[in-house]
């Protein structure tokens, strides 16, 4: 326990550092909550007066007393008149009483075996939690908090708290979403993939796999046949297996998904048509017109992901949505490569019919997504944020893919990219006798964190020369010494086998 005349102690408890990244107000509250957390604080004896607390941390004696006033509002501490500041004592029993209870049961039923769809087997991404503390994290689908539009984003939010805008916001709109935010979608970010639709066909959803998961919920079932990409996005197969549905493994090569090998029978197809889940490459327009054609002639419906298609790319290509004149193109589009991905906005564009009925869906699961945070998105867009964003990730993305293609080329020379011409990720084949998994182990010691590709396969057992390479998290100077440890790290397994 400390006591309040323990100052080495307490300043010991009280680790603040101008970098965290949070207030000073909050590190203090942090450190006493732990204190407080951990029984490292006697609720016999004050804790440090405000002014002594402040000297010692090199901070105003002002945030200190705000920081108290909080933990008393919330019931950690008690102001004792001329006495000082202690720990809630309720709250100490309380946490005594917790420290007496029994440890937590095993389940006495086998839940296993009483589910109805097969949830908790997907294969899982290699990368750490604390994958960015990593010196080379080669992950995919993370940001690089360099890149992060900070204060534009915390412009908006600022904005979206003003008390006119709680007004809009705050109160449960059941089934609808922001005005706004679907406004500036319409023509902020589909027009740059050639498409142009009405308010009425377009859903907000949280992320790409939510937008999935409800069209799998809502479509599909025991009987339904779903052709995919192979390899393919490996959530997605997931997610269609929930439902019911058998997915059938369609054949990609440099061209994109083959159309002449959808099995007949299939009521769906999934495509990643612009960069391709993994191998990033585009699927060809001559493949895009026949997946089109045969989807009207077999009454096939298209789920189109628009997979990392908010990029500038060199050569950009109109989504399948933008020349779909049937209306069997269902696009499902999210924000996750651009903006963040722990902000969880993802949208579909569909018929009018479809997107009521997926609002109703919607409604049952969630109602909708948090309203603050789409007004928050919305005034990003419709202040030119994510313009400028797209085009600084656009570049930076550029450059990091041609730095890495050269080090692969140098320090890699065994190793088969797809050759993609853009994405944020790139797509390579390892020589006979490669297991990307144990390198993945070994190369993770090393500090360099890569994917390994069998998971993007309807057989992962059978495909272990494959790994994907992500560069939107990782700096352009740390990618050759990164690609310079994977290849020792290579020749170290193969000189064990």
């Amino acid at each position: 326990m400390v006591s309040r005349n323990d100052a080495a102690i307490w300043s010991g408890l009280f680790r603040i550092s101008a970098d965290s990244g949070q207030t000073l107000q909050a590190q203090i509250r942090q450190a006493i909550v732990a204190a407080i957390l951990d029984r490292q604080i006697a609720a016999s004896l004050p804790l440090p007066s405000c002014r002594m607390l402040a000297e010692k941390l090199g901070v105003a004696r002002g945030t200190v007393v705000l920081a108290f006033q909080q933990l008393v509002d919330q019931g950690f501490l008690i102001a004792r008149e001329r006495r000082g500041h202690f720990v809630n004592p309720e709250f100490v029993s309380g946490l005594d009483a917790d420290a007496h209870r029994p440890e937590p049961k095993p389940d006495r039923i086998d839940w296993s075996t009483r589910r109805r769809v097969a949830s908790s087997e997907p294969p899982q991404p290699a990368y750490r939690e604390n994958w960015i503390k990593a010196p080379y994290p080669f992950v995919y689908g993370q940001f690089d908090p360099a890149l992060f539009p900070t204060a534009e984003w915390r412009e908006c939010n600022r904005m979206a708290l003003a008390v006119l805008e709680i007004r809009n916001w705050a109160g449960d709109v059941v089934d609808r979403d922001d005005p706004l935010l679907i406004e500036q979608i319409q023509a902020r970010l589909l027009p740059r993939r050639g498409i142009f639709a009405n308010p009425d066909e377009i859903i907000v959803t949280l992320g790409a796999q939510h937008a999935l998961y409800m069209l799998s919920t809502l479509l599909m079932g025991r009987g339904t046949k779903v052709a995919m990409e192979e390899p393919g996005y490996p959530d997605a197969r997931g997610i269609f297996r929930l439902s019911g549905a058998e997915v059938a493994p369609v054949p990609v090569d440099k061209d994109g998904i083959d159309p002449s090998a959808i099995p007949s029978g299939t009521d769906f197809v999934f495509t990643t048509p612009n960069h391709h889940c993994p191998t990033m490459v585009p699927l060809s327009e001559e493949r895009r017109q026949r997946l089109l054609e045969d989807a009207e002639k077999h009454d096939r419906i298209i789920i189109e992901d628009g997979y990392d298609s908010q990029l500038v790319d060199d050569s950009p290509q109109q989504a399948l949505k933008g020349t779909d004149a049937s209306g069997r193109v269902i696009y499902v589009g999210s924000m996750s490569k651009t903006l963040a991905p722990g902000l969880r906005i993802g949208y579909i564009v569909a018929d009018a019919g479809l997107i009521a009925e997926l609002r109703a869906l919607r409604r049952y699961m969630l109602r909708h997504p948090p309203a603050n945070n789409q007004r928050a998105v919305a005034l990003f867009l419709s202040l030119g944020h994510h313009e400028a964003l797209v085009r600084r990730l656009s570049t930076a993305f550029s450059e990091r893919r041609l730095k890495l293609a050269e080090a692969i080329t140098e320090h890699l020379p065994q190793w088969r990219p797809s050759g993609a011409p853009g994405g944020t990720s790139l797509w390579l084949k390892g020589p006979p006798g490669t297991n990307a998994s144990d390198l993945a182990v070994d190369a993770a010691e090393r500090g360099v964190l890569i994917e390994p590709g069998e998971r993007f396969f309807n057989e992962p057992d059978t495909q272990t020369r494959f790994l994907r390479l992500g560069i939107s998290s990782i700096a352009l100077h740390h990618i050759e010494p990164g690609i310079r440890e994977l290849a020792d790290a290579v020749g170290r397994l193969r000189s064990a086998a």
